[in-house]
């Protein structure tokens, strides 16, 4: 999963000219409204109507190096929020600013940061302040994890801790705790992840962060033909080859399996409806089993000799069956034209 980086602090100056620019002028006799963490706020102090006022909800994710950070943002992710990994404390307040001048397409910011120093961590105390005094909603997650457990993690991917030094591993980690002590006595939420494993990590930042919707799984259906490779992505294979070939029928072989002839040829066959409704069966098993284990993605390859007759037809018809079922679907065609 991609993480976001902070905004260049080139585009964060242009972001402020257009805001305001955008302004409009107050009508003679009006008191000019003030601007309070981007959004219009009046001059005693009441947040202005209109899309500039939604402050975007905020979530700070640190904790102990090695204690699942970049899980949990991933996973936030996934939820929808807009991730933006080490981020300086001290650009988190102008990262909040920026949000709420996007009239509601950034509502939820979730920041990473990676406290390492005393100064970084005096930084972030002064940008808790502030957000406090513009009355941000912000929660702090603080991920935890014992002394064994970080020791075992960072032997078995055989790097340093950051903070260790010339030192061993559990002084990086006692000098890490140390540093974090009163960060993690503000933390609205605490998770011990010493005997979780990433699954369950995602299962409690859903239960905290999906509210009431489940977290939704999203499906890309893809046809191919053997004769190019298998896609490499794929997490779900079928073979449409026990089909008879449309390729060999004159009349059908200039077209694809998006044509209706040639799709009614398909599923005219001895198998193929049949095969269509025990897949679909099927991957409502599987989505059942994805979704608990917090798979967000799958990709369902169906393939063919070419990838333009068979495998486009079920694709079509299966991405159809799923997406009335409330599966998110996206169809991808890779070899189809490539004859």
């Amino acid at each position: 999963m991609t993480e976001h980086d902070a905004q260049p602090t080139a585009e964060r100056d242009r972001a402020h000219s257009e805001a305001g620019q955008d302004q409009p002028h107050p009508a003679a006799g009006e008191q000019p409204a003030a601007q309070e963490n981007g959004a219009q706020v009046s001059t005693d102090g009441t947040p202005a109507s209109g899309p500039e006022a939604a402050i975007p909800e905020l979530v700070i994710i640190s904790g102990m190096s090695g204690a699942g950070r970049s899980t949990a943002a991933k996973c936030l992710e996934d939820l929808g929020w807009f991730v933006v990994d080490n981020l300086p404390p001290a650009l988190i307040p102008t990262m909040v600013e920026l949000g709420a001048r996007s009239q509601g397409n950034v509502a939820r910011i979730a920041v990473v940061v990676d406290v390492r120093g005393r100064r970084f961590f005096d930084n972030l105390r002064e940008s808790l302040a502030d957000l406090d005094t513009r009355g941000v909603t912000r929660r702090i997650v603080f991920l935890e994890s014992s002394d064994e457990a970080l020791v075992r993690r960072f032997e078995s991917v055989r790097r340093p801790h950051p903070l260790q030094g010339d030192g061993r591993i559990v002084d990086g980690i006692a000098a890490e705790r140390q540093l974090l002590r009163e960060l993690r006595g503000d933390a609205d939420l605490v998770i011990d992840t010493s005997s979780l494993n990433v699954h369950e990590l995602r299962a409690k930042m859903d239960a905290q962060f999906a509210g009431e919707e489940k977290p939704e799984l999203r499906a890309t259906v893809m046809s191919f033909g053997f004769k190019y490779g298998l896609p490499v992505d794929a997490d779900l294979v079928a073979d449409m080859r026990f089909l008879p070939n449309p390729h060999w029928v004159p009349e059908l072989r200039p077209f694809t399996g998006l044509n209706e002839e040639v799709s009614a040829y398909v599923f005219n066959q001895p198998g193929a409806k049949e095969f269509l409704d025990r897949y679909a069966e099927l991957l409502r098993l599987i989505a059942a089993g994805y979704r608990r284990e917090g798979k967000r993605y799958v990709t369902i390859a169906i393939g063919c000799t070419g990838g333009k007759h068979r495998s486009v037809a079920m694709s079509e018809k299966l991405a159809a069956r799923l997406a009335a079922e409330g599966v998110e679907t996206v169809v991808v065609h890779r070899d189809m034209g490539r004859e």
